[in-house]
């Protein structure tokens, strides 16, 4: 297999993930998922940018894009994905962003606020675990590091991207 090949198998495997990632940022908005709550130091558990809105929008795209990854990717010749593994993708990308909101209040960091590797790797890396659980065969070594290697330069794309359509805040 060549390494295009290889790249793009390992996109193709995430994307998932991704679309979940990116969905709250479309999507989101209205009651956080903390409620306002604080944690024991006194400070807000996720943020106000951490919704149920956010989270439920971010399930079902990344759910979806899985699913068509099932029915239509075998008769365009493509990888078949499964609607398991895209939710266990999106499930993993959502709740290991709100890992790094957690991190970020303890660091009085204010939500949208940037905090580089973390902010760009935190979301995938609990994707391919959650993957591992759900399909342990699906997921190469070499892939997982195609993955988390290729994701911090996507994700400061797409965040840019997002920033000059006025979509988000700040570019990180």
């Amino acid at each position: 297999m060549s390494i295009a090949s290889e790249i793009f198998n390992a996109l193709y495997y995430i994307f998932p993930a991704y679309c979940a990632n990116a969905s709250p940022v479309i999507f989101g908005g209205g009651k956080p998922i903390d409620c306002g709550k604080k944690f024991l130091d006194g400070k807000p558990i996720f943020g106000s940018h951490k919704t149920y809105r956010g989270l439920i929008s971010g399930l079902l795209i990344g759910t979806l894009v899985g699913w068509m990854q099932e029915l239509l990717a075998p008769s365009i010749n493509l990888p078949k994905g499964s609607v398991f593994l895209g939710f266990a993708l999106s499930a993993g990308a959502l709740l290991g962003d709100l890992m790094g909101s957690f991190i970020k209040r303890r660091l009085n960091l204010k939500p949208g606020s940037p905090l580089p590797v973390v902010d760009q790797i935190d979301f995938v890396i609990a994707a391919l675990l959650f993957a591992l659980i759900v399909e342990p065969s699906s997921l190469s070594i070499s892939k997982a590091i195609i993955i988390v290697a290729l994701t911090f330069p996507i994700h400061v794309l797409a965040n840019l991207i997002a920033y000059m359509l006025h979509l988000k805040d700040n570019p990180w």
